[in-house]
């Protein structure tokens, strides 16, 4: 786990200190989501998890949303790079 969010920071980080920006952020819970995703089609009544899943999701859709306003540029860099929307 703790080397997928390490190869995620790499590839999306900005400078070299970047641990915290917007698109380490959708990064890291895209990550997040996917894991869980997975977890899903093994333990389908797990509901507790699902309430995490969810959260996750709109966070997600909030830093797309203001990434998207702030820097268009850098919001369709992180779309192709995590295959998010075709």
């Amino acid at each position: 786990m703790q080397k997928n969010k390490k190869k995620t920071i790499d590839s999306l980080k900005i400078n070299s200190k970047d641990v915290g920006s917007s698109e380490v952020q959708i990064g890291l819970l895209s990550e997040k989501i996917n894991n869980l995703s997975d977890h899903f089609k093994r333990n389908k009544n797990d509901k507790h998890s699902t309430r995490g899943l969810l959260f996750a999701v709109n966070r997600r859709k909030r830093l797309l949303e203001y990434l998207k306003k702030q820097n268009p540029e850098s919001y369709k860099n992180i779309l192709t790079k995590l295959n998010l929307r075709k």
